[in-house]
């Protein structure tokens, strides 16, 4: 791959097959320092009715990054995010038992003729309206305990979910509402036409529930971060892995909402050139995802990818927006300094130390796995022990959650001189102005 002339851009509106797997080929590539920009499709609903689809998502086909080399780290760094979908549906799910074998995301069954991830066509609207092509049997694994249909405006700014009449024109309409991507097969979610929340206004703040390098083994897309990822071990279908295997993954299904435009994401390097991949947009969603799921949408993407050698990083590390950052993370400004320095010298004391924010991303089985792992991240990459970086996220910091139950951000203000030392300092002072 390395071996074509590097791109300065790459397109990208082709799609997996809910795998992400290191033996498929990849985009690109493109040079240290160019763009991606990516037409996605909508994340979770769509392909969860979709039993084709193998992971759970229909993210982008991984673009090679030149000059990325197994650990290495790349920074992406989000350019701007543009939702398409005029409307979309979701709410929380439930299963139905006989349509797949051990996870309903991943292995999807006929529950009349026993096809295994089979293909489907749509029959009117509704949530029976997924049918098996072979039999005619209603075959989606999910439907709604409580769902919404939600439109938005043309400012990107507002939404509002719909009533029973405009969910069934928009559901008998799909495509074209929600702007799917020519390329993707995913069935689309307003088809089950929910409407349980009628008149509600959400403010939309778009941003990527997948971003990230392609994982040393086959994944589910959906599965390729430590909480869903814990169902593949010694799981009875064909993705299934071992709990060690599982350190795999790269984390880039995190659905931490702070992924947004302006942001930062420094992603591990696995697989030779990366394979920067990017999915599941959601025009708003508060911390944790608490329902399951949020307003999957359609969207433009521009990406710009920077090679960092040697960093050697476990899972992502982000610099969000300075909007974004806990309170006690924020920078020390330059009146806090003088503050500080002037309290310092009453106690005898001439350095004070030099401090920048920076957030670490956690995942396991269930919150508290996610913390020490995030934890445990950030002390073997800045060379802390784990009391230490718990102090600091204690009292310049915070633990927040990305998604219920197993994503979190390990967020504080970390000694600049570490930062220089694993090579992030440059992209954390031109992230913060400083």
């Amino acid at each position: 791959m390395e071996e074509n002339q590097s791109c300065e851009t790459v397109y990208v509106n082709t799609f997996t097959n809910g795998v992400l797997d290191p033996a498929q080929p990849m985009l690109g590539p493109v040079r240290d320092g160019g763009h991606i920009v990516a037409n996605t499709t909508p994340g979770c609903w769509g392909p969860m009715i979709t039993p084709s689809l193998h992971g759970g998502h229909e993210v982008t086909q991984p673009v090679y990054v030149e000059g990325a080399k197994v650990g290495d780290a790349i920074a992406i760094r989000i350019k701007s995010i543009r939702p398409t979908s005029r409307v979309t549906s979701s709410g929380n799910d439930k299963t139905i038992e006989g349509r797949f074998l051990g996870d309903p995301f991943v292995a999807a069954k006929c529950p009349e003729c026993g096809t295994s991830h089979p293909e489907t066509r749509i029959e009117g609207i509704g949530q029976e309206a997924i049918r098996c092509i072979e039999c005619g049997a209603d075959v989606t694994p999910f439907t709604f305990t409580n769902g919404y249909t939600m439109a938005f405006d043309s400012t990107g700014e507002i939404g509002v979910t719909l009533n029973k009449e405009a969910t069934e024109k928009v559901a008998h309409d799909g495509r074209n509402y929600m702007a799917i991507p020519e390329h993707s097969v995913q069935n689309p979610i307003v088809t089950f036409a929910p409407y349980d929340i009628v008149g509600a206004v959400a403010r939309m703040r778009a941003f990527l529930g997948q971003l990230g390098t392609t994982p040393s083994r086959p994944f589910p897309d959906s599965h390729n971060a430590g909480d869903f990822g814990s169902f593949l071990v010694d799981a009875p279908h064909e993705y299934a892995l071992t709990k060690e295997q599982l350190k795999d993954r790269t984390d880039g299904h995190i659905d931490v909402n702070r992924v947004r435009e302006g942001a930062i994401l420094i992603c591990p390097v696995k697989v030779p050139g990366g394979g920067v991949y990017l999915g599941d947009m959601h025009a708003m969603q508060g911390d944790g995802e608490i329902a399951g799921h949020t307003t999957d949408v359609s969207g433009i993407v521009t990406l710009q990818v920077h090679v960092i050698k040697g960093l050697n990083t476990d899972g992502p590390i982000l610099l969000p927006v300075e909007e974004d950052l806990p309170y006690l993370a924020k920078p020390i400004t330059e009146k806090e300094k003088a503050k500080a320095l002037k309290l310092a010298r009453q106690w005898g004391m001439e350095k004070l130390e030099e401090t920048l924010p920076v957030s670490f991303i956690g995942t396991g089985a269930n919150l508290n796995e996610a913390t020490d792992n995030g934890l445990q991240r950030a002390a073997d990459i800045l060379g802390m022990t784990v009391p230490e970086v718990m102090n600091r996220a204690t009292v310049t910091g915070s633990i927040e959650i990305g998604r219920h139950p197993g994503v979190v951000t390990v967020t504080f203000l970390a000694p600049v001189e570490r930062l220089e030392t694993i090579g992030i300092a440059s992209f954390v002072r031109e992230q913060y102005a400083i």
